[in-house]
This record gives C-alpha cells, sequence and structure tokens, in this order.
C-alpha cells in the first residue's frame, strides 16, 4: 500500500487507538518508517517567507534548506546550500559558494539565480512575485540592498550597514531557499503546493487532518532514515495527550506540564532542551489603562508568576525578569530581578494612576507555538488581575485565528494579550516587537504599541555592533529599560519538552525548537 493511501487509513485508524487508550494497551497503529508527529495546531501556510510560527516551522525545516543552517544541539551557523562564505572588512558584503548538483524537488536547478529570486520576492515590491506575500519577518533581511548572482554558483548580497545577525538569520526559516519554478507555477497557492531542497518532499495536505512529507533519496546530505512523515494538527492538549499514550500517534511536541508524569514508562523517552523562549503579556500602551505605565508595573506587581511556573507550569519553566531569555548568555542582564508578586504595590499604583476598576479585555489562544497551557495560564492571569481591582473580560481563540486578531495591534479591541516568542538571536523578539518602528502599520509585531526612542536607538546601535561585548552591553541596556517601562508582562522561560514512543530512534531537541527528522528512524 502506497504512504499516501496508508496515512489516510492511518490517520482514521488513530480513533480506534484513542478509544483503546480508555482500558487496554493498544497495538501500534503505524507501520516502520512512517512517523506521525502529534502539532499544536494547523499550519497557516507551507511558504517559509509568509509564516511566524513554529509550528509552521517545525514542518518547514524538513522540507527546506537554507544556505546556512543552526550546527545540530546549538545555534551556531554552518553550510548548507552554502559551502563557504567569505565577508568584506567593511562587514557590508557577503559571498557565498553554492553547492553544485541540487536540484529543487521539482526538478528545477539550484543555483545563485534562485537565491536572488527568493531575497527579491521578499524585498522587492517591483518583483513579479512579491504578491505571493504578504512577508511578516522580511525584517530579518532589511539591511539587504542587493542580491546578485556573481556566476552560476556564486551569490553576493551587499548590505547597507553592518549587521551582526546576518547569518544567524539566514539559518532561520525565513531564509529557506523555494523554487522559483513551483512559486511561478502556483502563484499565491504556493504555500499549499510547497518545493524545496530538503530531506522530505511535500506529498499532500488535507486541511485540518494532516501534511505528509515523504523521503527525498536525492537529498544532498543524505537519504533520510524515515519514508515518510505525518504532521497532525491535534490542538486540544488533552486530546494530543491521549493519542501519544494510545499509540495514535508516535511523537509530541509540547507536552503539557501535568501530562510529563504519563510518560515515565519504558514505552516512551522524553526529551528536554533549554532554548531561547519567553512567555508574557502585550500590554497596550496606546489606549486604555495600560498607557500609563504605573498601570502596567502593577499587572507585572500583580501577577503570580512564580505560581504560574511551579503549579501550572510544573516547574517546566523559570520566572522572566525581561525581554530576552537567558538562554542568551552573552546578551543576557543578570542583574535584573523578576518583578516580584506584590499585589499591595500592585493596588497602590492602580490608585494613583486612577484605574481602580478598569475593564480588561484580555486575548487568550487555545493553543499555539510555545504557548504551553496558555487556557489555564490565562485563567490563573485572569483572578490575579481581578483580585487587586480590574475586571478581567477574557476572550478565547484559534491559534492562527488568535494571531489574526493580536498581529495587526490591540487598538481598539483588547488591552492585554498572551504572546510567546522563540528567538535565533538576542536582535529578534525586542527588533521585531518592541521598536516605535515595528507598529503593525508599519509591518512589525509590535501590537502593544510601545515607543521608547532611547530603546530604538540601543536595537539600532546592536545589530550594526560587530564586537560582540559591544552588542551584549547594548542589549542589556535596553533590558533595563524595557524591564522598568513594563510594556509587557514578564512571565516565562520554557525549557521545552517532546515525547516519544520507543519505536523511535535518533531524535534530538534543537535549541531552535525547530524539528529535524532526517536522522529519525521510526522501528
Amino acid at each position: 500500500m502506497g504512504v499516501l493511501n496508508w496515512t489516510r487509513r492511518g490517520v482514521l485508524a488513530a480513533g480506534t487507538a484513542l478509544a483503546l487508550s480508555m482500558g487496554m494497551q493498544a497495538e501500534a497503529q503505524t507501520p516502520p518508517g512512517v512517523l506521525i508527529v502529534g502539532q499544536i495546531a494547523e499550519p497557516k501556510a507551507l511558504d517559509p517567507a509568509a509564516v511566524t510560527a513554529v509550528n509552521d516551522f517545525r514542518i518547514l525545516m524538513n522540507v527546506y534548506d537554507g544556505l546556512v543552517r543552526y550546527k545540530s544541539g546549538t545555534l551556531e551557523v554552518e553550510p548548507a546550500l552554502a559551502t563557504a562564505w567569505e565577508i568584506s572588512e567593511d562587514g557590508t558584503e557577503y559571498t557565498f559558494t553554492l553547492r553544485e548538483g541540487v536540484s529543487f524537488h521539482d526538478g528545477a536547478p539550484f543555483n545563485a539565480q534562485a537565491v536572488v529570486f527568493n531575497f527579491e520576492r521578499m524585498l522587492n515590491e517591483d518583483h513579479p512575485y512579491h504578491d505571493t506575500g504578504p512577508f511578516p519577518l522580511a525584517f530579518f533581511f532589511s539591511a539587504v540592498e542587493t542580491v546578485e548572482a556573481v556566476d552560476d554558483l556564486t551569490v553576493k548580497f551587499t548590505l547597507n550597514a553592518p549587521y551582526a545577525p546576518f547569518l544567524s538569520n539566514l539559518a532561520y526559516p525565513t531564509g529557506l531557499i523555494v523554487s522559483p519554478a513551483a512559486v511561478e507555477q502556483y502563484g499565491a497557492d504556493f504555500g499549499r503546493n510547497p518545493s524545496g531542497t530538503g530531506p522530505f518532499t511535500f506529498a499532500e495536505w488535507r486541511s485540518n487532518e494532516a501534511v505528509v512529507v515523504e523521503a527525498n533519496p536525492d537529498y544532498w546530505d543524505g537519504a533520510p532514515g524515515l519514508q515518510a512523515v505525518v504532521f497532525r494538527p491535534i490542538t486540544d492538549a488533552n486530546t494530543r495527550t491521549a493519542e501519544m499514550l494510545a499509540g495514535g500517534i508516535d511523537m509530541m511536541v509540547e507536552v503539557p506540564p501535568v501530562a510529563l508524569s504519563e510518560f515515565q514508562g519504558d514505552a516512551f523517552q522524553i526529551f528536554e532542551q533549554a532554548g531561547p523562549h519567553v512567555w508574557f503579556l502585550i500590554l497596550n500602551a496606546k489606549e486604555g489603562p495600560f498607557a500609563d505605565k504605573r498601570v502596567r508595573q502593577a499587572a507585572n506587581y500583580a501577577i503570580n508568576k512564580s505560581a504560574l511556573v511551579d503549579d501550572v507550569l510544573e516547574g517546566t519553566a523559570e520566572v522572566a525578569a525581561g525581554p530576552t531569555p537567558p538562554a542568551f548568555a552573552w546578551a543576557y542582564n543578570e542583574d535584573l530581578e523578576p518583578y516580584p508578586y506584590d499585589p499591595e504595590k500592585a493596588k497602590e499604583l492602580i490608585a494613583e494612576a486612577g484605574a481602580e476598576g478598569a475593564e480588561l479585555t484580555f486575548y487568550v489562544t487555545e493553543g499555539g507555538s510555545g504557548m504551553l497551557d496558555p487556557i489555564a495560564m490565562g485563567t490563573a492571569i485572569q483572578a490575579d488581575l481581578n483580585a487587586v481591582g480590574f475586571d478581567t473580560r477574557i476572550e478565547t481563540y484559534e491559534w492562527n485565528t488568535f494571531l489574526g486578531e493580536v498581529n495587526p495591534g490591540l487598538e481598539g479591541k483588547a488591552d492585554m494579550a498572551e504572546m510567546a516568542w522563540m528567538t535565533n538571536d538576542p536582535d529578534t523578539l525586542p527588533f521585531l516587537a518592541l521598536r516605535t518602528d515595528a507598529w503593525p502599520d508599519k509591518g512589525g509585531f509590535n501590537s502593544g504599541y510601545y515607543s521608547n526612542p532611547e530603546v530604538d536607538t540601543l536595537l539600532e546601535e546592536a545589530r550594526v555592533a560587530t564586537d560582540q561585548d559591544k552588542r551584549a552591553e547594548l542589549y542589556k541596556q535596553m533590558q533595563t529599560i524595557v524591564q522598568e517601562d513594563a510594556p509587557w508582562v514578564f512571565v516565562a522561560n520554557w525549557k521545552q519538552n517532546a515525547v516519544t514512543s520507543d519505536r523511535v530512534e535518533g531524535f534530538e531537541l534543537q535549541p531552535s525548537f525547530f524539528l529535524l527528522l532526517d536522522d529519525v528512524v521510526k522501528n
């Protein structure tokens, strides 16, 4: 039976496995070589330039390659589709030597012209396929002035200034290289018909049921050990847990903390990996109660973050002190202490600002990339806020719908929203979500409209500083100011987790939070 036919039957059979979980041990529902992954949500698209969520990236990193990639187990950059590169003395020119003999899954050749097509599609509004966007993370490459095919296997990027995160951003999914021929063929529908150069080729996408990818036997870095991978969106964490216990899925990402103890037996393997993650609340600093810094600070004092970490998250995270995750050890400001839980201080600040009884609309998601246990966390946060005198009303949305509400900005809609980011560089999150020029109407993710010119200057200086010690000092100053301004409630830094069945071998979690499955085997 072919893989596609099997997967159609297999997804239906998962329901049988789930039923068996209520009383008897489930037999394996999946054959060797086919890995069934329980994802936290339906992907938005399979076009790496058009998406922002780690949930989508976990699929994309197995279908595409970038010029460079993160070395396994690290955030250090190593060659991928580029075998080598040179950087000019002034830090504004990067010249890459490309790998020979690589083809896209649709048969088109990978070459310098394909690289130029990819970046001009994102960055050049006059490009004939720029309308296949929008490209929300094109910010990553805003320093690029030109991309030039020097010859078939050499490409040169010219930047408008030195840009320290450039190589790291090329390794991020936004830098993955798509087939120009496929974009030309499918246009705006490319996100449903992807073609890359990666270890797995796209087979099919059945909405709200499964994305199926198959092994690429001609992969330049060696054929993968799996025959196929099926990514199933199972948005409810309890259902995902039950399916994992029943044998309906072979791997589960973002295991609810309360469920970890259920996977202690020999039939399962639990994986944990620290990484650059921060879970926070976006506060609407443009209008309403949180336009006053005192009220934003009050929210930070009002919320018992230690209780969230210990009780809701079962100790799988640490209380956050600011906008930068401690996983970026070189750039993290260790002098900052988290806002303590001090409801009396919160009440004082609220009274001082005249915000007693303020009504708050709070956007909460059902699940999503790095969101941990968002409904339980949202409910606990609501209780803490109400205990100091707010009147907090929760509105709950499915993940992609939630992003559609939050990313365009909270103005006129909400006072606060849950959010989590997993990032590749200490530049990424603050540059995209805390600068004045990152307000949503300018294409960024500063959905709460925070603005501080000093923060803007520090971030601009940090990304052009070529000395890491200088960059670190600038980021530490930024963290101090942002913590004081409190545009967010800084809640938690999470240690990511996953669980697999004992039939899965060769799997490792990555600090990037991506799923890399080319070395995985399923017996």
